[in-house]
């Protein structure tokens, strides 16, 4: 019998095993080969002194906090929930590299959006103090929640002899973990300025792979703001996908309905006329002499001889056509049948023609792409104004605004899907979502993440109670379910469902069950404690945080199905996510009897505490089912 992990999935162990599946040869009694992986590779290994790389002061120790294993968890808070028992949307009120150790089991490749709008390292932004001894203490420390004393954050200043290298290594390791979680359809947007922008695409070449790079979109603000030799009026999103080669093309969405028509070339001395000749009963797809819609502009081609006549969806007489040049081969394609595309490479769904000889082709409307300047989406002005709407003052300075992520949300996602933010903010992310879902009776998920970052002490946000970030963020979203419940524009699913108007809060905390803490120990009256304390195991905790850490560790997502049941003496919760079950009992002692009533498949698992479990028990029961202890 075996106990449940105390930690997060070990990444080094799940890369190795990989390459061990498509590499089997290059393994020899447990370890890797280089000469073996070399010649299983072939020309690809690079082997000489120099080649093109990208490194910083403190590379090696990113790359090694991104694969220390957290001993944190993620503990419920009912209070703070909207609808918590039917919602699938999540809050974390916690620090986001621990976090996402933490999901990396229960969430691996079922992300399809990730945005993130990281500090932006102009010097004054707040920049997460990572420690490789021990990120989960750093972090409690940080926020206060181990001593009174605390520690104060800084800002990253020029100043600093690593200015660039402290924000790449805080920014390497999140990303990395980031890229697990998408789906291999995800895509990953991350908002930058001028500051980091080229060293961000670098990283995100290294984590994602260049050949995965789909934009560096440009987002028009408007109105510019004071900075130096120009007014910056812009920012840039980079855009990567998990795998881009199958990837299906982006739609422009609404903007379609525009832009969907096109036009023949006119002609001219560049782009000469060609005479084609459409012989009499000829079928066109409905009745096309007249033309449909109002689309205007100058693009008359001549005809030569006769006019365009119509019957019955076939051209009455022969007539000649001058068109230009560049679309006479695809025009006499589509005429054959054959699949056509214009000089853009978008399908011509048909041609039209009126009686004057004016031509004219419709494009494929899913092929129409999104530009890649971001104009009309709103600034970070508007979003000032949304929070303000929402609180009554300005809760947060500039905020992405709402239109712009869901600009984002549109591109990638259908109507359906997990939107992860990590450096959530003030929780336009949340917004988005959520009313995206009311507008297009969509059902997408959101996760959120938000460090509890202290509001400045003057601040209108701490005069009005709100101590962090975390706390406006997580008002935000219960205001925003508020507005969209009074205006009534809750929709209805598939399967008599109703779109999800809630969402589950969770803090990053210390485990639930005993784990072993070296700073804690070097104290000799800790150690005394911390003997006693080991000897309970989980036995204190509370069952529900039990629960979910029990969860997170098994790689049950957070909004897995959970029902309690009750056998005998013993009260077991039975935990679904449609694929597998997971039985967990947290009473002092477990009745055999009651166990057996559970009927577990040879998948199912039982988990109990080990102090209710006598030996004799471990024995027998090991023998009938799948049972772990905590």
């Amino acid at each position: 019998m075996v106990g449940i992990s105390k930690e997060s999935v070990d990444l080094v162990a799940k890369r190795r095993e990989e390459l061990k599946r498509i590499i089997p040869e290059a393994f020899s009694e447990g370890k890797l080969d280089l000469n073996k992986l070399k010649q299983a590779l072939g020309d690809v290994v690079e082997t000489s002194g120099e080649r093109y790389s990208f490194h910083w002061a403190g590379k090696s120790k990113s790359i090694q906090l991104r694969d220390k294993r957290s001993k944190a968890t993620l503990t419920p808070s009912r209070k703070e929930s909207v609808n918590f028992d039917e919602t699938d949307n999540v809050f974390i009120e916690g620090e986001n590299l621990e976090t996402l150790k933490i999901l990396q089991k229960a969430y691996q490749g079922k992300v399809k959006m990730i945005y993130i709008d990281p500090p932006y390292n102009t010097g004054k932004d707040f920049v997460y103090k990572d420690d490789f001894a021990d990120p989960l203490r750093n972090y409690l420390v940080q926020t206060g929640q181990l001593n009174e004393k605390g520690e104060k954050t800084t800002t990253n200043t020029e100043t600093s002899g690593r200015y660039h290298s402290n924000w790449l290594s805080m920014m390497y390791p999140r990303l990395a973990l980031a890229r697990n979680l998408l789906s291999e359809d995800g895509v990953i947007f991350v908002s930058i300025d001028d500051n980091e922008v080229h060293n961000l695409r670098l990283i995100m070449n290294e984590i994602f792979g260049e050949e995965n790079f789909l934009s560096q979109l440009v987002w028009n603000l408007g109105t510019g703001t004071t900075a130096g030799h120009f007014a910056r009026s812009h920012e840039y999103i980079l855009t990567f996908a998990k795998e881009k080669s199958i990837l299906e093309n982006f739609s422009a969405g609404d903007e379609a309905e525009d832009i969907r028509h096109g036009a023949l070339k006119k002609i001219s001395t560049a782009n000469p006329a060609s005479e084609i000749e459409f012989p009499a009963g000829i079928e066109f797809e409905g009745d096309s002499a007249t033309f449909r819609g109002e689309l205007g502009g100058d693009e008359k081609q001549i005809v030569l001889s006769g006019e365009m006549v119509f019957e019955k969806g076939k051209l009455k007489h022969p007539v000649k056509l001058k068109a230009g040049w560049a679309m006479r081969n695809q025009i006499l394609s589509w005429l054959s049948g054959k699949e056509t595309f214009d000089s853009k490479g978008q399908k011509v769904k048909r041609f039209y023609f009126n009686k004057q000889g004016i031509l004219w082709y419709e494009k494929e409307r899913e092929t129409v792409n999104p530009k890649t300047v971001l104009n009309g989406v709103g600034s970070t002005k508007q979003g000032s104004i949304e929070i303000k709407e929402l609180f009554g003052f300005q809760a947060i300075d500039f905020p992405k605004p709402s239109t712009l992520i869901k600009t984002l949300v549109k591109i990638v996602t259908a109507t359906d899907g997990i939107v992860v933010d990590f450096f959530a903010g003030s929780g336009t992310t949340a917004q988005a979502v959520l009313e995206q879902n009311a507008e297009d009776g969509g059902n997408r998920k959101f996760i959120l993440v938000q460090l509890p970052e202290p509001t400045p002490e003057n601040s209108e946000a701490r005069k009005a109670g709100y101590k962090t970030i975390a706390d406006i963020c997580k008002e935000r979203i219960r205001r925003v379910i508020k507005k969209l419940n009074a205006e009534g524009k809750q929709q209805k699913l598939e399967g008599n469902g109703r779109q999800d108007l809630g969402f589950k809060v969770f803090k990053l905390s210390k485990s639930n069950c005993f784990v072993w803490d070296e700073e804690e120990v070097k104290d000799p009256n800790t150690l005394a404690r911390y003997i006693e304390e080991s000897a309970k195991g989980a036995s204190k905790a509370e069952p529900e945080a039990l629960l979910y850490e029990i969860m997170l560790r098994e790689g049950f997502a957070l909004d897995s199905k959970i029902e309690k049941l009750k056998h005998g003496k013993n009260e077991f919760y039975e935990v679904s996510d449609g694929a597998h079950r997971l039985f967990a009992c947290f009473d002092d002692k477990l009745d055999d009897e009651a166990a057996k009533k559970l009927s577990l498949e040879k998948d199912d698992k039982l988990v109990v505490l080990d102090s209710a479990l006598t030996d004799t028990q471990k024995v027998n029961l090991a023998r009938k089912m799948r049972i772990e202890t905590v």
